[in-house]
């Protein structure tokens, strides 16, 4: 295990202020405690703090422009990677564009890219006026309701002369604050800050298991998928507050969660009862229809067959559920992603197989993968097929939801 591995992982959002030099020396106290820092600074901040100073005390580059070159996924990359973030000295500009929903810079966009599992400490550093502004106090208390922990900024002599509060707490009280929201993320289970009714969210069904088919009373024609790729969808997507529903089979024993809505199936045949139930129901923005159902079914015997001599099952074809999910929709313009398991194709092969789906069932994207990598799904490799049947790779199905949030973002 390497030594980084050990280190707890601090993104730091630093926005214009006199106090950035504050947080020079917060840097250094993180770094002698076993932190691993990564800023992430305005264009304003480095007026006040060059790149070379952060990337000296930090051991990191710092990151200054989203639109940089081979940067333009970093306001993803760098919320993932991080176990907390501060943002500090955050400026009145700062706090109201965060809790306006604005994300025209770096620091805009990785609050937006924020999923509310890990903890985001706001510290604010203005003038008096300006932090008591409604403005600023409204925005504050609005990043407060969506789960945030504001560092109220203190009382005292503050850069422009004048006496007030605004001042930016000193770093050694902010390190005492984020070693404690470390301590309390990890003494609880994640809270979901999402409105109960979850109304005006993107609502998402994910399909996920395989079918068995009955043979007899006893016997079943299944296959090996075992749901837990499309449960870790599901779960991705509810916890950025999506209102989820997953349809999981019967032969899957992965663990569900209370925050999102549950269906069971077992046959190909129930399955499409259920989706046929909620795509006509239910005004879905996104399907994925993961579950790996079989393509054929079996002339079902009364009771139990016997065993004691050789028998011939008659296989009949199975309907293709995908190919009617976008007939069934109540929304007309709902995404379908299709997923296709392959097994020891070339990319030619590979590319033959995803566009007969593809043109079969309409699906806006399909997700291929190979059987033969399916040792640990956290390194397995999807290849995403879109229009045009252009291809991008992502390695893991937490790679493969974050790809795809930010394309149900698009999409409203």
């Amino acid at each position: 295990m390497s030594k980084s591995e050990n280190k707890t992982k601090i993104l730091i959002l630093m926005s214009g202020s006199i106090a950035c030099y504050k947080i020079c020396y917060l840097i250094s106290l993180l770094k002698k405690n076993n932190f691993e820092v990564k800023v992430a600074a305005s264009q304003s901040a480095l007026k006040f703090v060059g790149e070379a100073t952060l990337e000296g005390l930090s051991g990191n580059s710092a990151a200054t422009d989203l639109w940089h070159k081979g940067s333009a996924m970093e306001h993803i990359y760098l919320e993932r990677w991080a176990d907390i973030i501060l943002a500090a000295p955050a400026t009145s500009h700062l706090i109201n564009r965060m809790a306006n929903g604005i994300g025209d810079d770096l620091l805009t966009s990785l609050f937006l890219a924020h999923e509310f599992k890990k903890p985001f400490l706001v510290a604010p550093a203005m003038n008096t006026a300006m932090y008591l502004n409604p403005a600023t106090q409204k925005s504050i208390a609005e990043l407060k309701k969506w789960g945030l922990t504001i560092l109220e900024a203190a009382s005292g002599v503050l850069a422009c002369g004048e006496t007030g509060y605004g001042k930016l707490l000193d770093p050694e009280l902010l390190f005492q604050e984020i070693s404690l929201a470390l301590k309390n993320s990890s003494s609880k289970k994640v809270e979901h800050h999402v409105n109960p009714d979850r109304t005006g969210l993107p609502k998402i069904l994910v399909t996920a298991g395989g079918t068995e088919e009955l043979i007899d009373d006893v016997r079943r024609l299944t296959n090996s998928s075992t749901g837990k790729s499309g449960e870790a969808l599901a779960t991705y997507f509810a916890d950025l507050g999506f209102d989820v529903t997953l349809l999981l089979s019967q032969t899957s024993n992965v663990e569900v969660k209370s925050f999102y809505q549950t269906f069971r199936f077992s046959t190909s045949a129930s399955l499409s009862d259920l989706l046929k139930q909620q795509l006509q129901t239910h005004h879905y923005h996104f399907v994925f229809h993961a579950a790996a159902v079989s393509d054929f079914t079996v002339e079902k015997s009364v009771g139990k067959l016997s065993s004691d001599q050789d028998m011939v099952l008659n296989l009949k074809k199975a309907p293709k559920l995908i190919n009617s999910i976008k007939q069934w929709s109540k929304n007309s313009n709902v995404q379908l992603v299709g997923f296709k398991l392959t097994s020891g194709l070339n990319q030619s092969e590979v590319l033959s197989k995803v566009e007969k789906l593809k043109g079969q069932s309409h699906a806006d994207f399909i997700v291929q993968n190979d059987i033969h990598q399916l040792q640990d799904r956290n390194r397995h490799e999807f290849q995403i097929f879109s229009n045009n049947l252009d291809s991008e790779k992502v390695i893991g199905v937490e790679n493969l939801a974050q790809y795809f949030s930010l394309k149900i973002g698009e999409s409203l």
